[in-house]
């Protein structure tokens, strides 16, 4: 007979977990693997909720293995580490991202970039190395290999530096290999949500110049007087656009809908940089003379790697680079992704794991 989610390994878990392309989560019972000699158990303090989250749990990109226990903004305290663990400690304060697992052999993990790893272990709803399918932090405890697991410093809550785990490293690591992180530069944002308003936080904290694009003028007020923009253009507006062509250095593009290309790269300066961390669900135009027209480039950026995770934690605890949150009980995570496909939210929603997942168990919600 097979071994099911809560007896295919020795700990006994419980989460909350999909089942369907409905995408309603409810109570899961499941298991994690004991803590091997390289692994670090911790318990779950608190989970970001990210929008592939969602994608994931309707099976948007076809690639979902059901129960899906999603979550791979976790953070939380190490209650046990395995005989050969060398950097935390029972009682430290860490985080998983959205990386559990990759080759260990391949150029990308030589080179620290396991997220560009061809055998990369997502931290969700993929096959780990012994067969059995991984599931993320909507749930009371975890088990990884401390090569994938991140310290949090002292100076950054918990609840804050969940989100960091995705949504910053999202956008923290092309700022950083696009050289768009030097003082005296100026750097546009294409939408204010979960990663765009993390992005103005660090191209600030970088001592660059900011500009928010977004299709949104009641964004405006936002953008400037509570992020600290320096500017704010409305993307439909042309005279707007027009009068900002050629001020920028580099645009961080967050946006995940279908967008016309062109005017961003009006924007750009000669041998200005577009960068693109949203996931369109279908190709963007892009017509060549917008590029040849000052050698300009596009590229594109996912995650990062487990060091470069690591510097930026440390970076922002320094700088004091906090996401904007609503922390939520467990039992509302059904509202909050019906929310969150409104974009109802400023700016991330964040999963009280430690004082709400046990309760939604004992009512059996």
């Amino acid at each position: 007979m097979a071994p099911t989610p809560d007896t295919e390994h020795p700990n006994k878990a419980f989460g909350w977990a999909g089942r369907d392309t409905s995408g309603l989560l409810s109570p899961f019972n499941f298991s994690r693997r004991k803590t091997g000699e390289k692994d670090v158990a911790f318990k779950i303090q608190y989970s970001g909720i990210c929008h592939s989250d969602l994608h994931m749990l309707k099976n948007d990109w076809g690639n979902t293995t059901y129960p899906i226990v999603p979550g791979h903004e976790i953070a939380g305290v190490v209650t046990e580490v395995g005989s050969k663990v060398q950097k935390f400690k029972v009682g430290d304060k860490v985080g998983v991202g959205c990386l559990v697992g990759s080759c260990g052999s391949c150029q990308s993990c030589a080179d620290d970039l396991e997220n560009y790893c061809p055998k990369l272990i997502l931290t969700y709803s993929a096959m780990y190395k012994d067969g059995t399918i991984t599931y993320g932090g909507y749930s009371d405890l975890m088990v990884a290999d401390e090569h994938f697991v991140v310290g949090i410093p002292d100076g950054l809550p918990l609840d804050a530096a969940a989100p960091l785990l995705c949504a910053g490293i999202t956008v923290y690591s092309p700022l950083r290999y696009f050289a768009l992180d030097k003082p005296g530069l100026h750097v546009g944002v294409v939408g204010l949500g979960g990663l765009g308003h993390v992005a103005v936080k660090f191209i600030k904290a970088f001592g660059a110049k900011v500009t928010v694009i977004s299709t949104s003028p009641n964004k405006k007020e936002e953008a400037i007087q509570h992020l600290g923009a320096d500017s704010f253009l409305i993307s439909r507006d042309q005279d707007q656009m027009h009068a900002a062509k050629g001020t920028l250095d580099g645009i961080i593009d967050t946006v995940s809908a279908v967008h016309p290309l062109v005017p961003l790269l009006g924007l750009l300066k000669y041998h200005g940089k577009l960068i693109m961390v949203g996931l369109p669900e279908k190709p963007l135009e892009l017509p060549a003379f917008a590029l040849l027209s000052g050698r300009k480039l596009i590229g594109g950026s996912v995650m990062g790697g487990m060091k470069e995770t690591q510097e930026m934690l440390d970076f922002a605890a320094k700088h004091g680079v906090k996401p904007d949150i609503e922390v939520i009980p467990m039992d509302y995570v059904n509202t909050a992704m019906e929310r969150l496909q409104k974009a109802d939210v400023k700016y991330r929603f964040v999963i009280d794991i430690g004082n709400t997942l046990k309760a939604s168990k004992l009512l059996n919600i």
